[in-house]
C-alpha cells in the first residue's frame, strides 16, 4: 500500500488535495500533518473537524518550542527582511522537518503539500523534504489549479470546506508574526482596513516603558521577571500590541522574482529586535557593529529562503556566537506612537565611558583635547588633494577654451 504525507490545514487548498492525491496520483492512503508553532486554537479546530469529516488520519506536532527557541536565535541575528521580522520564512522549515518525521514514521513513500507554484513556501518545504528519499508532490502547482477550480472541485465533491467572509484575506499566523496578503490587498494603491489586524491595537497616544533583560544576545525576561521563551513572545504580542507597535505593509520581492504587497503584524519581534540592537550598539566596538551588519544581512537572507540549516548559516552563527558573549545586560523600551523605542541601556561590557564622552570633562583619560589637531588635519586630506588636482585642470580647459587657441594647452 502506497501512503502519502500532507501538510493538512483544514483550508481549502490542502482539503482538494486529499482526493487529488488518491485520484490524480495514485495513493492508496493520505495522512495529514499539521504543525503547531503558535496558530489560534480555532485553527487547530478546523483542521481536526475537517480531517474527521473526510475520514483523514490526522497527526498534530507541537513545535512551539522549537520555533520559539528559532525566533530568539534570529533576533541575534537582527533578522529582518526588506524592513519586516522573519516569521512565515523561519517557520516553514521547522514545519517540514516535524512533517517529513512523521512520514518516515508511518512509512510513507510520498509526501505533499498544497503550495501553489508563485509562492516561497514551495521552495522552503522542499528545501527540506528533498534531502529524503520521499517523493515530493505539490498537486496544485503540478496540476496549475486556480482557486476559482478548487472551490467548483470542492463542491462537486462535496468537501467540507467553507467559503463566505474567511476567504477574503489569506492569512499565515505563527507565534513570531501575522501576515495578511490577497483580495483588495494586491492593489499596491489599496488602503488596508483597520479590521485586518487583530494582534495590533491603533495607537491611543498613552505609553508605558518597560525593561527587557539579555544573556549573551538572547532575551530572557521582562521587568525583572524571567519568562520561559514561548511565555517572552506572547507576552510581548500583548503588551507592545497594545499599543500598535509591530504592522508592516510591505512590497516584497519574492525568491521567484514576483513581486507582492504583505501585511504583517509582528509586535513581540519588533521589540526584541529593537532592544536588541540598542545593547549591541553599547557594547560592540565600531569595527564588529560595521561588520556584523554584513553577517546579519546574511543570515537574514538565508532563513528568508528557508535555508537556515546551510553550511553558511553555521559559520555565520560562529561569529555572531562570539559578538554575543558580551551582549547581556537590560534596555529600557517606551512603546508610544505605534512604536518601540529603546530610550536606556546598561550593562557592564559597555564600550562606552560617560567621562570620557562627557563635554565636562577636560581629557579623554590619558588623551589631551589638543592631541586630536593632528587628527583633524589628515582627516580629509586626499579629498583636498584630489579636489585641488580636478580644479586644475578644469581650470586648464576652462582657460584654453576662453583663450580660443592652442599655445596655452601645448604649454
Amino acid at each position: 500500500m502506497t501512503r502519502v504525507a500532507l501538510a493538512f490545514s483544514g483550508g481549502l487548498d490542502t482539503t482538494v488535495c486529499v482526493p487529488l492525491l488518491e485520484e490524480e496520483y495514485g495513493y492508496d492512503d493520505v495522512i495529514g500533518v499539521t504543525v503547531d508553532v503558535g496558530q489560534p486554537a480555532s485553527e487547530f479546530d478546523e483542521a481536526e473537524e475537517t480531517a474527521e469529516a473526510l475520514g483523514l488520519e490526522h497527526y498534530v506536532v507541537d513545535a512551539k518550542e522549537e520555533f520559539a527557541q528559532l525566533c530568539l536565535e534570529s533576533v541575534r541575528a537582527n533578522a529582518t527582511y526588506q524592513g519586516y521580522p522573519l516569521g512565515t520564512a523561519l517557520a516553514r522549515p521547522v514545519i517540514a522537518e516535524a512533517i517529513l518525521e512523521v512520514a518516515e514514521e508511518n512509512d510513507c513513500t510520498g509526501i505533499a503539500h498544497g503550495c501553489t507554484g508563485k509562492g516561497n513556501d514551495q521552495l522552503r518545504f522542499e528545501a527540506i523534504w528533498r534531502d529524503s528519499d520521499l517523493e515530493v508532490i505539490a498537486p496544485v502547482r503540478e496540476l496549475g489549479l486556480t482557486r476559482e477550480w478548487e472551490q467548483e472541485y470542492a463542491d462537486e465533491k462535496n468537501l467540507p470546506v467553507e467559503g463566505g467572509s474567511g476567504g477574503d484575506w489569506s492569512i499565515d499566523t505563527n507565534l513570531w508574526s501575522r501576515s495578511v496578503e490577497g483580495d483588495d490587498l494586491e492593489d499596491p494603491s489599496y488602503v488596508p482596513p483597520t479590521d485586518i489586524y487583530e494582534w495590533t491595537d491603533e495607537p491611543t497616544g498613552e505609553t508605558e516603558e518597560i525593561e527587557i533583560s539579555f544573556e549573551q544576545g538572547y532575551p530572557v525576561g521582562i521587568d525583572g521577571e524571567e519568562y520561559d521563551s514561548i511565555d517572552l513572545i506572547e507576552t510581548l504580542n500583548d503588551l507592545a500590541g497594545s499599543y500598535g507597535v509591530g504592522r508592516t505593509d510591505s512590497m516584497e520581492d519574492r525568491m521567484l522574482g514576483l513581486k507582492v504587497r504583505e501585511n504583517y503584524e509582528h509586535p513581540a519581534a519588533t521589540t526584541l529586535l529593537n532592544a536588541h540592537e540598542a545593547l549591541e550598539g553599547l557594547v560592540l566596538t565600531q569595527e564588529e557593529r560595521q561588520f556584523k551588519q554584513q553577517i546579519d544581512q546574511q543570515w537574514s537572507q538565508k532563513g528568508y529562503e528557508g535555508l537556515i540549516d546551510a553550511p553558511l548559516v553555521d559559520a555565520l552563527e560562529g561569529f555572531i556566537a562570539e559578538t554575543q558573549k558580551r551582549v547581556t545586560g537590560t534596555v529600557t523600551i517606551r512603546f508610544e506612537g505605534g512604536k518601540a523605542r529603546p530610550v536606556a541601556r546598561d550593562s557592564e561590557y559597555a564600550a562606552y565611558s560617560a567621562a570620557h564622552a562627557s563635554f565636562d570633562t577636560e581629557t579623554v583619560g590619558k588623551i589631551k583635547q589638543e592631541d586630536a589637531t593632528g587628527v583633524a588635519k589628515y582627516h580629509g586630506f586626499q579629498r583636498r588633494l584630489a579636489n585641488a588636482a580636478i580644479e586644475s585642470i578644469d581650470g586648464d580647459a576652462v582657460s584654453v577654451e576662453t583663450d580660443g587657441g592652442d599655445d596655452s594647452s601645448e604649454e
